[in-house]
C-alpha cells in the first residue's frame, strides 16, 4: 500500500509542475493586442511620398524626332505598259450620298477579291447645284430646290489590260439607279480639285508675295 501512494505522490507532483510551468509561460506572453481599424478613406502614407512611382520612359535611350509627312504630296503617276494601264480613276456620283457610298465600297471589295491593286480610295468635296424657278407673272426668280452632288473616287495602279473589260462588265451590270459611273487617267488636274479652292487665302498669299 505504501508503494501506490508513493506513486501517486510522484504523479501529483510532476502534474503540479508541469502546470506551474505552463502558467509561467502565459503570463511571460505578451497580449495579443486588437488591431484598431481605422476609416478606408483615411491614408496611411501621407508622410511617403509617391512621385515618380511607374515612369519609365526616362529609361529608354532618347531618338530623333520624326520628321512630319507631308499628306498633301502628290504620289507618282504611273505610265501605262503593253500589258496593264497606269493609273486609272474609278469616280462615282450621285445625289444620293448612301448609294454613292455603298457603291464606291462595292468596287473597292471588288477589287480587292479580283487581286486588282487599290492606290488610294478618297471623296471628292460635295458641290451644291440651286435649282431657280422663274415666276409666271414677273421677271423675279427663286430658289427651288437644293440639289447636292456626290463623289467617290477609287484610285487603281497597273490594272491589267485581259481584267479590265471583264472589271467593267461587272461595274456596269451592278450599277445602281441614279449613280454615275466613269473611268479615266489620273492627272495632276484631278489631284488638286481633291481639295476645296480658298481664294481669300490664296489672295492674301499673292499679296504677301508681292
Amino acid at each position: 500500500m505504501n508503494t501506490v501512494f508513493r506513486k501517486l505522490q510522484v504523479s501529483v507532483t510532476q502534474h503540479a509542475f508541469v502546470l506551474n510551468q505552463a502558467l509561467t509561460l502565459c503570463r511571460a506572453t505578451p497580449s495579443v493586442q486588437h488591431p484598431v481599424w481605422t476609416s478606408v478613406n483615411e491614408r496611411q502614407y501621407k508622410s511617403m511620398p509617391t512621385h515618380g512611382i511607374g515612369r519609365w520612359r526616362h529609361l529608354l535611350p532618347r531618338e530623333a524626332p520624326k520628321k512630319k509627312k507631308d499628306r498633301h504630296q502628290m504620289k507618282e503617276i504611273l505610265a501605262e505598259t503593253d500589258t496593264a494601264y497606269g493609273t486609272l480613276n474609278v469616280k462615282v456620283s450621285g445625289y444620293d450620298m448612301t448609294l454613292v457610298e455603298h457603291y464606291s465600297q462595292y468596287i473597292h471589295n471588288l477589287c480587292n477579291r479580283l487581286g486588282i491593286k487599290v492606290a488610294e480610295s478618297y471623296a471628292l468635296p460635295t458641290k451644291t447645284t440651286e435649282v431657280m424657278l422663274l415666276q409666271e407673272q414677273g421677271t423675279k426668280m427663286f430658289v427651288d430646290a437644293v440639289l447636292k452632288t456626290h463623289s467617290r473616287v477609287v484610285q487603281l495602279s497597273s490594272l491589267n489590260a485581259t481584267a479590265c473589260p471583264v472589271f467593267i462588265d461587272v461595274l456596269l451590270k451592278n450599277q445602281p439607279e441614279g449613280v454615275q459611273l466613269s473611268v479615266q487617267e489620273h492627272t495632276e488636274a484631278d489631284f488638286h480639285a481633291r481639295f476645296k479652292g480658298r481664294p481669300e487665302l490664296e489672295g492674301l498669299m499673292a499679296q504677301m508675295g508681292n
